[in-house]
């Protein structure tokens, strides 16, 4: 399996591991899991659209901020759309901070909408690899 397919791979499990979680009752050591969860599905993601940018599209980018604009400009998202990763992005960067109650529970009020924006996009490179 290429590299590229491996990644894509590693996303994609990602994500169903936090799309399980959010079904389990809100507990603060669940909050805690499913914010973990989030920050590594939102690194699989994001290192899988990198590669796809190298190889597919010999575009090299170095943060999450360019990948999704560069996205974007393939038309994988749509401007609103771009805006939710970018504010996702935030979000992800602000994981470092969850020992403080409020970020943690702002960051996991976001999570379903999170995870709907990572599911559909992901899901337009499903039959393109």
């Amino acid at each position: 399996m290429e590299r590229l397919e491996i990644k894509y791979q590693d996303a994609v499990k990602a994500l169903g591991t936090l799309k399980d979680i959010l079904d389990v009752t809100f507990t603060e050591i669940v909050r805690d899991a499913t914010i973990q969860r989030f920050e590594y599905t939102f690194e699989a993601i994001w290192k899988f659209l990198k590669e796809y940018l190298k190889q597919k599209e010999g575009v090299i980018v170095n943060s999450p901020k360019s990948c999704f604009r560069e996205v974007l400009a393939l038309g994988f998202l749509t401007e609103e759309e771009t805006v939710q990763c970018l504010e996702m992005t935030d979000s992800r960067n602000d994981t470092s901070h969850t020992y403080k109650e409020a970020v943690a529970q702002s960051i996991y009020s976001k999570l379903k909408g999170y995870v709907s924006i990572m599911d559909r996009l992901v899901s337009k490179f499903e039959n393109i690899l």
